[in-house]
């Protein structure tokens, strides 16, 4: 298990301030999706050039809750981290790794889609929490690494057992922040600022109704079409909204969702209905 001190110089410790010195911390789920988003963007641009020998397949973002333990969890399925590579992004926070990754492959990723700076936005985490961890396996063939730091200059590093690509942050919450740990606070937060993110985020799961056409059970003597109530992931967000399509390829029914997307609260159910009984 490594120990040691992160190292944060005057020279990079300016562009946190600049950046998070907010009286608003509900900016801290937009950062960690972000850096999410980044990881995953990047592995698909380095498994579409050849550089990376991993399948890609279809990875999504995902947000938990664990109220009882007073814990957010934000997992991707992106390119991750080695100990190497946590020591250089998160300890030495001189770093941008969204930039050096574009000076690297400048040509190749110019229209990759790839926004932020993981190490910089990481660090709005201790906006709301007492202590972060990060466990991260790297698609790199190379072991997992567990971070834990509770947002003093102290922090650990140590191998982890995480057996997949992709990172893991878990935020333990601060007193101050329980408001984050209810299910509407994140979700109208995710609403807000990653309605449109480009890889899909999970919040959760939801029931939908399956239709069953005519004949497809042999045992059901209903002539009718019938319905089954089976639980999906609930993903909150539109990866592929109207304005990525070209127009040839929109229905009226795509510009009405785009409308209803952009505008969820003249389409609410009211609170209360006025009647009027006219003699």
């Amino acid at each position: 298990m490594t120990t040691g001190k992160i190292n944060v110089s005057v020279e990079n410790i300016f562009p946190l301030i600049k950046k998070f010195l907010y009286s608003d911390h509900e900016i801290f789920l937009r950062e960690l999706i972000s850096n999410g988003t980044d990881a995953t963007l990047k592995l698909k641009h380095l498994t579409s050039i050849g550089e990376a020998k991993v399948e890609y397949g279809t990875p999504i973002i995902e947000v938990k809750i664990d109220k009882e333990g007073k814990k957010i969890h934000i997992i991707d399925q992106g390119l991750g981290m080695t100990a190497d590579e946590v020591e250089k992004y998160i300890n030495q926070v001189a770093f941008s790794g969204a930039e050096e990754f574009l000076d690297k492959y400048k040509d190749s990723a110019k229209d990759s889609g790839i926004i932020g700076h993981f190490g910089l936005g990481f660090y709005s985490a201790f906006m709301v929490a007492e202590k972060v961890e990060i466990i991260t396996k790297s698609y790199k063939d190379e072991p997992a690494a567990h971070w834990t730091c509770d947002g003093s200059p102290e922090f650990t590093l140590e191998p982890a057992d995480k057996t997949t690509r992709g990172t893991e942050i878990i935020l333990h919450v601060a007193e101050d922040s329980l408001e984050f740990l209810e299910e509407f606070k994140i979700s109208g937060l995710l609403n807000k600022y990653n309605k449109f993110m480009p890889i899909p985020i999970k919040f959760g799961t939801k029931k939908e109704k399956i239709e069953q056409k005519k004949g497809e059970f042999v045992e059901s003597e209903d002539k009718e079409n019938t319905f089954t109530e089976v639980e999906v992931d609930n993903i909150i967000n539109n990866p592929n909204p109207a304005w990525t399509k070209q127009p040839t390829e929109l229905s009226d029914a795509d510009y009405k969702d785009f409308y209803r997307e952009m505008y969820p609260m003249q389409f609410e159910e009211p609170l209360f209905h006025i009647h009027l009984n006219v003699d």
